[in-house]
């Protein structure tokens, strides 16, 4: 069934209304009569198709406006989608430009030095292989937020344990949470089903992780725990880290946005993990917050659909 659009809501809504007060006009004459009668004079007949003229014009030019009123919101809605695209190109070019440029600059040093010994080849393969792992992470971070705004219909569901997911990916991510002497408390239930996808799921739960092991600082604490509602799972996601300024709050779940650009391409990040987590979020039905507490650090509070 077609979408009504906001214009011809306005148009139905107001014409419904009328129609309503014109019809208790006429049938009770002006609420002067206690119950229905039938015209039996000419001035009913007369009222009842003044009513109708009125009626007619009114919905008329109303139609007229509603028309434009639904052109101006789509072609609002084109330049705004236009500028939005114009911009994540922009961005994703400046993203590729410095592990492409990279790569470039140390295979043609490589090739160029006939004379390079072989330590210092290495050190430049090893370099070059570091900046193709970042584009590859890039473009597989584009194409999730490709998938989930132009192929949703493609995405498959699947019952999946978050816990085990979850466990999973804390032994994926000791070595990293070792080295920077953080500590993980896990309160997750022990059974949390869920009707999703389980890559999307996996993204969440893995970004927000990289996110704390990354930026939380060392020595710090991350802990995990989950809520059941009746037809929902509430996640609270925090660390007692460093935290971010407030104002930066509304802004990090934003494509490519970063607090410090130079420090996250440091840390190998692209700038799509938040975006991705919240999308992942949004497109499982539940909503996602950032707040940082008095305490410090950040806390991510999120709900997800127990079926997609």
């Amino acid at each position: 069934m077609k979408k009504l659009s906001e214009g011809r809501k306005m148009w139905l809504s107001v014409m419904a209304v009328f129609l309503v007060y014109a019809t208790i006009f006429i049938l009770f004459e002006d609420y002067d009569r206690k119950f229905i009668m039938p015209f039996n004079e000419v001035g009913d007949w007369h009222l009842l198709l003044f009513s109708l003229v009125v009626m007619a014009g009114l919905g008329f030019l109303l139609f007229r406006y509603a028309k434009r009123m639904d052109e101006r919101i789509s072609r609002e809605q084109a330049e705004k989608e236009n500028r939005m695209r114009r911009e994540l190109t922009q961005n994703i070019a400046h993203e590729l430009k410095t592990p492409v440029a990279s790569i470039l600059g140390y295979t043609d040093t490589i090739l160029d030095s006939p004379d390079m010994t072989d330590e210092v080849k290495q050190q430049f393969i090893v370099r070059t292989n570091a900046q193709a792992h970042r584009l590859t992470t890039l473009l597989q971070d584009i194409s999730t937020l490709n998938r989930m705004d132009y192929a949703r219909d493609m995405i498959t569901k699947e019952r999946v344990n978050i816990s085990t997911l979850f466990a999973d990916i804390a032994q994926e991510t000791a070595f990293a949470m070792k080295n920077r002497q953080m500590a993980l408390h896990n309160d997750l239930p022990g059974d949390i089903i869920i009707q999703g996808n389980y890559s999307l799921l996996y993204s969440i739960f893995r970004n927000l992780m990289d996110n704390a092991i990354n930026y939380a600082g060392q020595g710090t604490t991350v802990e995990l725990s989950a809520e059941e509602l009746a037809d929902y799972w509430r996640f609270t996601f925090n660390d007692n880290g460093i935290g971010i300024p407030a104002k930066h709050l509304p802004r990090i779940f934003e494509r490519f946005y970063r607090i410090d650009k130079g420090r996250s391409r440091d840390m190998g990040g692209t700038g799509l993990g938040l975006s991705i987590v919240k999308n992942a979020v949004l497109l499982h039905g539940g909503t996602i917050a950032v707040s940082t507490p008095d305490a410090g650090g950040l806390t991510f509070e999120f709900t997800i659909r127990k079926v997609m």
